[in-house]
């Protein structure tokens, strides 16, 4: 009974303050309404996007993420010079019959820590396949001779374990690789993800070690003896990167050894990917469209940055836009900073020097090379693998003459990739082979390798790969208000999936920018905060963890999942 009393007290204390807040509650509700008709009304955000590569077409993907999480409008345009889909990711087919397997030209492959890359193949339903199929018998060449013989078993066989011991000893045992998958896992972090410079997300990661050294300096200091260093590693580094083991730096050196561990190679092409990135964001994308300069212009006093472009339209309006990400190699790409108002473009676009890679992929009727060419009797057996060395364990002698004793190899790698499943128009099977090099491949030096009218079809393909890892400065990844460059991460690391890392991060902060949030509505704590910021101590170590919970496709990814 005293309940029921001191209930019915209650109502008739609150009910007429309910009834005289009621009509505040009410305009409270009316000037909310009134707050979200200006937010429509407010002329949504314009981005563009310069390149559809894996930087490009991943940020317009992130883009669409974000702001359908958020409901922000945002308009993209993407802008692409080639009249395809892919950046430097290309494939082709043999004989350009689509019917057999694709070729590709750029991308390497994708290992199981490639976590962006391998949930976009889940995600979008892309085949991968083993990158290994072909059980091609490995040799490293060194210009004069085939060093090692390894058969396709790799360590799983007793006697290609024998032959490592007795020419390069037990030095391999003695290198822990843990390091290596610590370094990877904080590329997935959502607090390192946020970065606006470089230097500052190399030292809140605790990568300068790593980075102000190179991959032979690092091996050599935990054990690595000088010859398996730049005969095997050497060799692995030579061939899917361009560079010598001198010259990478050690981060970079360690990513590439562990995919050439083990990988999977994208059915149609890597570029199969990029293309349903965009295909899945809201993003207009505009082929055979060249931009060939940029210039900041000012609209109500905002920011805004203008497109000067090359094209073959009869008409094609390029609006101001907000937020301007170039996503291509800067210099290659012929861009050029217009009217700059503070500082000149060579300043503000520091020059970065890029490995010019040069790829010819052909069918042969042979089954392996010449074994003359390799200094082996004829009817020798050739492995179908053969990476090269440059001999770094013994410096190179300059004859009386100027020419060097010990001549780089003619070619980076060769590998028979897999025989075709058509026969040609003899009935006879043939090869398919892709040859990576530093200078062109010539018709002659084909038929010098394999034999005269041995080769039936061939395809040649050069650009500028990757930018020199060796120790250096980067370009800035923020290089104006609202000017962006993803390809600034290259000099650090330049793979497929650390361009989409890093084009996650450009979005994110565009969006805290404008929008006061990131592409995932994280609230962190303030020990988030400060462990996030520069300098970050030991007792991070818990925050600094990945933002994936498993590996590859699996697990939450930040940018994926929130």
């Amino acid at each position: 009974m005293h309940t029921l009393l001191r209930l019915a007290v209650l109502l008739a204390l609150v009910f007429p303050i309910l009834c005289d807040a009621w009509p505040l509650l009410s305009r409270d509700s009316s000037l909310q309404t009134v707050f979200q008709s200006v937010q429509e009304e407010t002329p949504p955000l314009r981005i563009a996007i310069i390149g559809a590569g894996a930087g490009g077409s991943s940020a317009a993907f992130w883009i669409s993420k974000a702001s359908a999480r958020h409901g922000r409008a945002v308009i993209v345009d993407v802008y692409e010079q080639a009249d395809y889909v892919g950046g430097r990711s290309t494939a082709v087919y043999p004989h350009n019959n689509k019917s057999l397997d694709a070729i590709e030209l750029g991308a390497y492959g994708l290992a199981d820590f490639d976590r962006n890359m391998m949930r976009a193949a889940k995600e979008f339903n892309i085949t991968l396949s083993n990158a290994n199929d072909m059980r091609n018998n490995l040799g490293i060449w060194n210009g004069r001779k085939i060093l090692t013989q390894l058969s396709y078993l790799g360590l799983e066989s007793w006697l290609n374990r024998w032959k490592l011991v007795w020419r390069y000893g037990f030095s391999l045992p003695q290198w822990d690789p843990t390091w290596i998958w610590e370094a990877i896992d904080k590329f997935y972090s959502p607090y390192l993800s946020r970065f606006i410079d470089h230097e500052t997300y190399i030292s809140q990661a605790r990568f300068t070690p790593l980075f102000f050294q190179t991959f032979s300096e690092h091996l050599l200091k935990n054990g690595f003896g000088k010859l398996l260093v730049h005969e095997v590693i050497g060799s692995v580094i030579r061939s899917n990167h361009g560079q010598s083991v001198d010259e990478i730096n050690a981060l970079m050196g360690a990513v590439i050894m562990r995919q050439a561990i083990g990988h999977s190679i994208v059915a149609g092409g890597a570029s199969k990917a990029f293309e349903q990135f965009l295909n899945r964001s809201s993003a207009s994308v505009y082929l055979n469209t060249k931009v060939t300069g940029i210039r900041l212009v000012s609209t109500n006093s905002k920011v805004k940055w203008s497109l000067s472009v090359e094209h073959d339209r009869p008409k094609l309006d390029i609006p101001a836009y907000d937020h301007v990400i170039i996503a291509a190699p800067f210099g290659p790409s012929g861009i050029t900073i217009l009217d700059s108002p503070k500082i000149e473009a060579e300043i503000l676009m520091p020059p970065v020097e890029y490995i010019r890679r040069h790829v010819t992929v052909f069918t042969t009727l042979a089954a392996q090379p010449n074994p003359v060419y390799f200094n082996l009797p004829a009817g020798a057996d050739i492995p179908t693998f053969v990476t090269t060395t440059v001999d770094g364990s013994r410096p190179n002698r300059i004859m009386a003459n100027g020419v060097m004793e010990l001549p780089e190899p003619e070619f980076n790698s060769l590998k028979y990739l897999y025989q075709t499943k058509a026969l040609n128009e003899h009935g006879v099977d043939e090869w398919a082979v892709r040859i990576s090099s530093k200078d062109t491949i010539s018709d002659e030096w084909l038929a010098r390798v394999f034999g005269e009218g041995m080769v039936t079809w061939v395809d040649r393909k050069q650009w500028d790969a990757y930018p020199k890892t060796k120790p250096m400065l980067f370009p800035p990844l923020n290089p104006g208000d609202g000017l962006w460059y993803i390809n600034a991460f290259e000099p650090f690391m330049s793979t497929m999936e650390t361009q989409t890392i890093a084009s996650r991060n450009i979005v994110d902060t565009i969006f805290r920018i404008e929008f006061a949030d990131g592409i995932c509505p994280i609230r962190p704590t303030a020990k988030q905060v400060r462990c996030a910021g520069f300098g970050a101590g030991a007792e991070c170590e818990d925050v600094l963890k990945p933002a994936s919970d498993g590996k590859g496709a699996e697990g939450r990814l930040y940018g994926w999942d929130c």
